[in-house]
């Protein structure tokens, strides 16, 4: 294996491997930059002696075992620094002794369990929705900075930095590293489902840039979601939000044609949706409505994704029964853009009249001013209507809204077709 070689391994060990072993050191030294830190410690440590001695028959192993040695010795000098001079002696020996094998034993504790505590500091409350985002790539993802950076748009410096002040703030703030128990149990578990929602509709449809997609995004918040349906076994929400994701991810490869462009749902080649995706899907959402979970709003989003994964073609999509899912989701998530989805289904359903009303009443909406995708809908509408003079003017407004270079070109070619 050549030195190149090796180097893609250690690269794709360390993906795999980089957040159960910082989770892992985490819970010894009760702190996740010092545990990121150990763990970057073994993965030079790797980079120094895997091209001479070959990667390692459990290359996973050895990287925990390597931070394990430096998070005692880490755990043993902070000791000795912590005690005066009189108290050491043959009783600190004796206690130097018995941490080693304590250490061993929380080391080998339940993975399942360090990583949920892991999702969990990442996704604390004490920190900004950018910061959850980008600590959560980081310690969970195993993206560098800079990759986070490119995914998103922004600067390397901007993304180090939000990286660092999260972690000094969990520090300041002293924040447990632990799965919090009853009411701030579920109050953190939608921090959670925040953080890997927003990951993957980045991905799905980026907000700005050349490119319609970022399937890198997308593959990393699926990673995560499974992870957590898999640590929380009995949350319905944790599989309503894979099955959605599931199914969404399940369009990808019809969403972009093959120089780029944006293709929209309606529009698709349906042949080329991934119906293994479609299928575990269909069967987180089962689970999740197993579990009485039907009514929550990730489990909702993802029945109305599972009435367009089960039409053959877009004809044969039961809108009405999208209309009415979209319903419970205002009720029991009251916001513009779920009104704005909805009149999309209405129209859909009962014509592009009763969706027009739902979108003008709408109009003053203040968080809606500057969403591009608000006169795109009117005028989609409008077009159906025969009033394309009024469509246009809503594409080209639209267009120049959005920061996506991809989709403002699509607007731009919708406005054109409409003519003058």
């Amino acid at each position: 294996m050549t030195a190149t070689d090796t180097h893609r391994a250690i690269d794709a060990v360390w993906r795999i491997e980089s957040a159960r072993l910082i989770a892992g050191l985490a819970r010894i030294v009760r702190d996740v930059g010092v545990a990121e830190e150990l763990a970057h410690d073994a993965l030079v440590a790797a980079l120094e002696q895997w091209p001479e001695s070959g990667v390692p028959q459990n290359p996973g192993a050895w990287l925990m075992a390597t931070a394990k040695h430096r998070a005692i010795d880490l755990v043993r000098r902070n000791k000795r620094f912590e005690r005066k001079q009189e108290e050491l002696g043959r009783k600190f020996e004796a206690q130097q002794s018995a941490a080693a094998p304590d250490l061993d034993a929380a080391l080998d504790d339940d993975v399942g369990d360090d990583l949920l505590r892991l999702v969990f500091t990442a996704c604390h409350p004490v920190l900004s929705t950018e910061a959850r985002v980008a600590l959560t790539l980081r310690l969970l993802g195993g993206l560098t900075t800079d990759e986070i950076a490119r995914a998103f748009l922004v600067s390397e410096p901007t993304i180090a930095q939000r990286i660092v002040r999260a972690k000094r703030t969990l520090t300041e703030k002293q924040v447990p590293f632990e799965v919090p128990r009853g009411a701030e149990l579920a109050e953190r578990l939608s921090s959670v489902f925040e953080v890997i929602y927003l990951v993957f509709n980045e991905g799905y449809t980026a907000t700005s840039g050349d490119d319609w997609m970022r399937p890198a995004l997308c593959e990393d918040a699926l990673r995560l979601g499974r992870i957590l349906a898999e640590l929380v076994p009995q949350e319905p929400e944790a599989h309503g939000l894979i099955a959605l994701l599931e199914i969404q991810a399940s369009r990808s490869r019809a969403r972009v044609s093959a120089t780029g462009e944006p293709i929209l749902l309606l529009e698709q080649n349906r042949a080329l949706w991934d119906q293994l995706l479609i299928r575990r899907g269909l069967a987180a959402l089962a689970r999740a409505e197993s579990l009485g979970g039907a009514r929550g709003p990730y489990a909702l989003q993802a029945a109305i994704a599972a009435c367009h994964a089960r039409a053959r073609t877009a004809a044969e999509t039961d809108w009405n029964r999208i209309a009415m899912l979209y319903e419970g989701l205002a009720q029991l998530r009251p916001s513009p853009i779920v009104e704005l989805n909805r009149a999309v289904a209405i129209a859909m359903a009962f014509g592009p009249q009763a969706g027009l009303d739902l979108v003008d009443a709408l109009a003053g909406e203040p968080s809606l001013q500057s969403y591009h995708l608000l006169p795109s809908v009117r005028g989609d509408f409008l077009v159906k209507l025969g009033r394309k003079r009024e469509a246009r003017a809503e594409f080209e407004r639209a267009a120049a809204l959005t920061r996506n270079a991809r989709e403002q070109a699509l607007l731009l070619e919708r406005a054109a077709a409409c003519g003058e």
